[in-house]
């Protein structure tokens, strides 16, 4: 292939990704799903304009590893300490349901396979998919009902981010356990002694940023640093632990979080990735994802994963925050917010794929929960919240 057609293929999937995700927008579903189904568009699949190449993988590749950084520094501590013990209930609970809920349904689809085998990992990978929330439609919906700083919106805010981490941690369980050559306690160590040296290196680090940034704030040369150790975390995690590279890259963000100009990191890593990163990232979901080999088999099984992926997380959480004494709308309130599925349902996904955990047909299946999820929840929580409203009014 010359090496010109990069720019040819790049030219489509940015102009393409970028209008495809107005129009999504305008239809009130987030932006993400206009760039996958661009990907789709101009793919293989339909009209065949842009093809895979081992360019784009690591163009996308890239564009993980820099959402994952800006999700770690968008992370709030002071929130995650100040909901503390039953934030972390509800993520657990969010956790550990679909996660078995979702292992259970693919082997209901293709059979229980033995402790430890191929299948068996499969099934659980499919379980860590489910996993994932992404609260930013929750976000937008409390922001608009004026209930984002209300007890409900506090907690599924904090209970989101916890999730996100026991996801990425469960995450990097199975793809350890699934190497052949690993044995349990080696992956044990290896996560154990990646969080150790990120606790230890990351407070040093942080201490190092925090006078930087004292010193020279608000300077380009503090994202540039960001940068640097965001990518040094990701190659560290994965070459040094044998942990997935996304684990790194979201470590960095956590370490950056607390200081002065996060906010400012962000906005640099955003512009990159919202230029030019994401929508490669987004596009190449829907590039890779075929439909022509989608039968009624794959097809009855997406529209189950879809129902299991949202009841899932509305018991779980929802039961969990009915046990810590929220009534019983407010914990429907909780259990709904928390079932959207977005950009670390596909990030998850991704590493699926490149560790032999997931073919692409099953990219149909999350690209479809992430659809329904951001639709639904939206209507059923102002459905939830204008029942209050009629009940206070009464």
């Amino acid at each position: 292939m010359e090496s010109y057609l990069v720019f040819r293929d790049l030219a489509i999937i940015i102009i393409s990704a970028k209008l495809c995700g107005i129009i999504a927008r305008k239809c009130k579903a987030p932006q993400v799903v206009g760039e996958i189904i661009a990907g789709l568009l101009i793919g293989p699949s339909i009209l065949g304009w842009v093809n895979q190449s081992d360019f784009l993988v690591q163009m996308a590749e890239i564009g993980v590893i820099l959402l994952m950084f800006s999700a770690g520094l968008e992370t709030d501590l002071k929130d995650l300490v100040k909901t503390g013990p039953i934030a972390v209930l509800i993520a657990c609970s969010g956790v550990f349901i679909p996660l078995i809920c979702g292992a259970l349904l693919y082997m209901a689809f293709y059979g229980v396979s033995p402790w430890g085998s191929e299948g068996f990992y499969k099934a659980v990978f499919v379980g860590t998919i489910l996993t994932a929330t992404s609260v930013s439609i929750t976000v937008e919906s409390l922001k608009e009902m004026g209930k984002i700083k209300g007890k409900v919106g506090t907690t599924i805010l904090s209970a989101a981010i916890i999730d996100d981490v026991i996801g990425i941690i469960v995450l990097t369980f199975v793809i350890g356990f699934k190497n052949p050559e690993s044995k349990p306690s080696v992956v044990l160590l290896n996560t154990v002694g990646f969080f150790v040296f990120a606790i230890v290196v990351g407070f040093i680090i942080y201490k190092i940023f925090q006078m930087v940034d004292a010193r020279y704030p608000h300077t380009r040369r503090i994202p540039i640093a960001g940068l640097a150790l965001c990518l040094a975390m990701a190659y560290i995690a994965e070459k040094y632990f044998g942990i997935a590279d996304i684990t790194g890259a979201y470590v960095a963000g956590i370490i950056l979080c607390s200081i002065r100009d996060s906010q400012y990191i962000a906005e640099k890593m955003d512009t990159n990735s919202y230029i030019i990163f994401g929508p490669i990232f987004f596009a190449s979901i829907g590039l890779k994802t075929n439909l022509e080999s989608i039968s009624m088999g794959i097809l009855v099984f997406s529209i189950a994963f879809v129902l299991v992926g949202l009841l899932s997380k509305v018991i779980g959480c929802g039961l969990m925050a009915r046990l810590c004494k929220f009534n019983k709308r407010d914990s429907l309130k909780i259990g709904v917010g928390m079932m959207t599925r977005g950009e670390v349902a596909l990030i998850v996904s991704q590493k699926g794929l490149t560790a032999g955990l997931l073919t692409p047909v099953y990219f149909t299946s999350v690209i479809l929960l992430i659809i329904i999820s951001s639709i639904a929840t939206p209507i059923i929580l102002k459905v939830l919240y204008s029942k209050d409203q009629a009940e206070s009014a009464a």
